[in-house]
């Protein structure tokens, strides 16, 4: 079975952007490979050093929605970076083969650098760390979106490097992307906590349908009656997604048969269904903090057997193992 990694920043509850482009995706992945799963609190630092006082708070909101979207920790390592020293070391030895031409042409390093003002070192070897995180479980695939595919580039070149250096030691990953990486938010735009136009897996029902009956939808539709654009309407965006029989909705928007406010009320009962069993399970789990730590503790057991033996095969391929 082949070995797959993936991970997130602890940003705390996760949002409907993360379910479709990245949770729907690992639960359906768990069966088919053998699964880690990192909350990264370590990237994590990279923008947020200055205060970690809501870092375990995050990290447990993070756990509990993988848990409540269906991730199973019997099936696959749910675990936090920092509680597998391996990473680090690992990203120790790659970063002597990583020139920092390298590291500041990568376009999530200009934009992120521009649009945070981040200047730090932990910034600036963000994605060697990420690569660590991926060649110290030796995974075939690294599921992710379209903007982390370069990241996983470098991974995969830096594996050839270690391997064209030191013998035959790393897998070079390969991308998998998603099928609906990036989700419209209540302004049209990518939804992303940051710009506050999300939708959170733990949002009630109320809340869910008030955001989505101010959600944007084509702003040359002002009425009932006015012919409209579903191409680009987020709104029809998502129910594509939710609703079952989404195609007789084209029509009679373009016709103006449709108007808005009943789209709206429709995508909000057919998302707030799909939410319920999440929502449900979620409400359980918040409840019991105890178990949600216990599988972190018992996911980074496992990952750190995993680690540990790539890391016994990097030492001796690079002659340090000197006991």
């Amino acid at each position: 079975m082949e070995t797959i990694l993936s991970g997130m920043q602890p940003t705390g509850q996760l949002h409907l952007g993360n379910y479709e482009g990245a949770l729907k995706n690992w639960v359906r992945l768990q069966d088919q490979y053998e699964m880690f799963l990192c909350i990264v609190d370590w990237h994590a630092l990279t923008s947020e050093f200055a205060d970690t006082s809501q870092m375990k708070d995050n990290v447990f909101q993070m756990a509990v929605d993988f848990l409540a979207a269906g991730l199973d920790p019997d099936k696959c390592a749910i675990f936090i970076q920092s509680d597998v020293k391996e990473h680090a070391e690992l990203h120790l030895l790659l970063s002597m083969l990583t020139s920092v031409p390298t590291l500041t042409r990568l376009p999530t390093y200009l934009e992120k650098k521009e649009e945070l003002g981040l200047d730090n070192y932990g910034f600036l070897g963000y994605p060697v760390l990420q690569a660590a995180d991926i060649l110290i479980y030796n995974a075939h695939k690294v599921p992710v979106g379209k903007d982390q595919e370069k990241h996983i580039w470098l991974a995969a070149d830096l594996a050839k490097r270690f391997n064209n250096y030191y013998g035959l030691t790393f897998n070079e990953p390969e991308v998998l992307l998603t099928e609906f990486p990036a989700l419209p938010g209540l302004d049209g735009k990518k939804m992303s906590k940051s710009a506050n136009n999300h939708i959170a897996l733990a949002d009630s029902p109320e809340v869910t349908a008030e955001k989505l009956s101010k959600m944007f939808t084509d702003p040359q539709k002002l009425r009932k009656g006015d012919p409209g654009r579903p191409e680009i309407c987020p709104v029809y965006y998502l129910h594509r997604i939710y609703t079952p029989d989404y195609q007789d909705i084209e029509p009679r928007c373009k016709s103006g048969e449709l108007g808005c406010v009943a789209d709206k009320k429709r995508l909000i009962a057919n998302l707030n269904a799909a939410l319920e069993p999440i929502r449900e399970k979620r409400k359980k789990l918040v409840e019991n903090p105890r178990e949600v730590f216990d599988i972190l503790s018992d996911g980074a057991a496992r990952a750190r057997l995993r680690a540990q033996a790539v890391m016994a095969k990097v030492r001796e391929n690079m002659k340090m193992a000197y006991y």
